[in-house]
């Protein structure tokens, strides 16, 4: 069985919305799912999964969360090349330079990601949550 994480940080709902949303994808896909914060993964966490949806939120001027997120993807990103990791996350204001930053960066990292990222514009739609499963069950 696949062993799937969702990491996620939420300050308003939105993109704890998305997470539940690519945990229903990848358990209807067969996945074993753990949800987790921020400061509940680790390095050593990340060696225990096969796939990896890692959700933040647009900060400040479309950056990931400064003081939980950043931190902990800075500590694993060295250790995702080779793991299915997929990307999601709400924004209120820009044109989703965040993710576009955070793909970039995953690229830069030898990180392939297994699915499209997905942003939602503030709280996610059916649409989007329909592709938060899609992109839950693309990483089993």
């Amino acid at each position: 069985m696949s062993r799937v994480a969702v990491v996620f940080w939420s300050g308003t709902g939105n993109t704890a919305a998305m997470a539940e949303a690519v945990a229903e994808g990848a358990r209807a896909a067969g996945a074993d799912v753990t949800i987790l914060g921020p400061t509940e993964f680790t390095a050593e966490k990340a060696e225990g999964f096969d796939g990896i949806a890692f959700g933040c939120p647009a900060m400040g001027a479309e950056v990931l969360e400064e003081y939980e997120f950043e931190p902990m993807f800075t500590d694993v990103e060295g250790l995702l090349a080779g793991k299915k990791i997929a990307l999601f996350g709400s924004y209120g204001w820009g044109d989703g330079q965040w993710m576009r930053d955070w793909e970039d960066r995953c690229f830069d990292a030898g990180i392939r990601l297994a699915a499209t990222s997905v942003m939602a514009n503030y709280a996610p739609s059916e649409a989007d949550q329909e592709m938060c499963r899609a992109l839950g069950r693309a990483l089993v």
